[in-house]
């Protein structure tokens, strides 16, 4: 017969493991407004953001830092690690509001920045960038700020940003720099057609970064791929205004690393300036760009549905008379449909002294003004396949 001692011994023991092992996940919430944060657009709730920030980073739990509804303003601030905590959500219920005046954090690079940290999530809520009056500025050709970043990730790993919308940001809206195993989902981005240098999504020097179910209307790129990019998926966006999903520009430096392993897919480019770009300077780099799939994308009435711009040249400065080394090559444009706003849909002008190569046209159809458009080509060298509308130049 059983011990009964030994039983209630052992269930004793068992009680107490499973309460360690429920307390060492037991997840800390730090409420903004309990440190001082004020939801009414108009107090400055830096201080309290950052108390929460550190009393997350410096927990060994799990930790939630909760933004309840309301308007909460921010200078710019900076949430820094290591921490000790390698799960940190920021779980934002309400709006985070930039100054009103652009040139409290014109200069300041990035209004929420987000470096050397492992296993951060944000989760809903929306960033006002109130970045209209920086943009007025520079339209007036005064002497303004650059602009802040809204939102900022440096050197961090394991990061996910969800549901979360951007509005107005002075500048780029998101940067990805310098980070692994990113995923971005159901993120909004808007803002005016005319605002300048409004990236919608920026990734460079980073690996394994997913974007998702993401909407994005802005000024400039909706995403923007920069040097040393490799191993990114981009499924599910549409973009529009905007100019387009571009890869570069590459080769603005001599010695640059390259971009390699991308996925563009079930794109929707919608009035936007560019649909799937490639650019570079017309200078000597190191830079590449290879193994590229752009796949199943959908244009209505975009000026350059495809193109690859080996030329650029802004202000006619620093490359004139050069040509650029960014090699360009294994890329591929496969179920690509929809229609052109100008006549020539499908533009390569790549490299005379690096001739892009292994471009492959699968299954295109674009057409201008319920016609075949055209296509253009120079110094590039490939296949088609299947249906290609406009009829291939490789």
């Amino acid at each position: 017969m059983e011990n009964p001692r030994t039983t209630i011994i052992f269930l004793s023991l068992l009680v107490f493991f499973i309460n360690s092992a429920v307390s060492s996940t037991a997840v800390m919430t730090y409420n903004v407004a309990d440190l001082g944060a004020k939801p009414d657009g108009q107090t400055d709730s830096t201080k309290a953001f950052l108390s929460a920030w550190d009393k997350a980073c410096d927990s060994v739990d799990p930790s939630v830092i909760y933004v309840p509804t309301g308007r909460f303003l921010l200078r710019n601030a900076v949430f820094a690690g290591p921490c000790k905590n390698m799960a940190i959500t920021f779980r934002i219920a309400g709006t985070l509001v930039a100054p009103s005046d652009y040139r409290v954090i014109g200069n300041a690079g990035n209004w929420l920045f987000f470096r050397h940290v492992n296993g951060v999530t944000i989760s809903g809520g929306i960033l006002d960038g109130q970045g209209t009056g920086l943009w007025d500025c520079k339209a007036s050709g005064k002497g303004c700020p650059s602009g802040a970043t809204t939102l900022g990730f440096s050197n961090s790993n394991n990061i996910v940003v969800s549901r979360m919308t951007s509005l107005n940001s002075q500048m780029f809206h998101i940067v990805i720099n310098g980070c692994n195993n990113v995923k971005l989902q159901g993120v909004r981005v808007s803002a005016s057609c005319n605002s300048p240098n409004t990236d919608g999504i920026h990734v460079e020097k980073s690996s394994g970064v997913i974007i998702l179910d993401s909407k994005i209307a802005t000024g400039d790129d909706c995403v923007s791929i920069g040097p040393g990019t490799s191993n990114l998926w981009i499924e599910n966006v549409a973009c529009g205004p905007g100019h387009g999903i571009s890869i570069g520009s590459l080769g603005k430096d001599q010695e640059e690393e390259g971009v390699q392993n991308v996925t563009v897919k079930t794109v929707t480019f919608t009035g936007t300036q560019n649909g799937l770009r490639i650019k570079s300077w017309g200078r000597p780099s190191t830079g590449f760009a290879k193994n590229i799939l752009f796949q199943h994308a959908f244009m209505v009435n975009v000026r350059n549905p495809i193109v690859i711009d080996q030329n650029y040249c802004p202000g006619e400065k620093g490359c004139p008379g050069q040509d650029s080394g960014v090699q360009i090559s294994d890329v591929t444009y496969q179920d690509i449909h929809g229609t052109s706003a100008t006549e020539v849909a499908v533009k390569f002008d790549c490299s005379s002294k690096f001739p892009c190569s292994k471009i492959t046209l699968d299954a295109v159809k674009l057409s201008y003004k319920n016609e075949a458009a055209e296509a253009s080509c120079s110094h590039a060298a490939g296949t088609a396949e299947g249906t290609v509308q406009p009829t291939s130049c490789l």
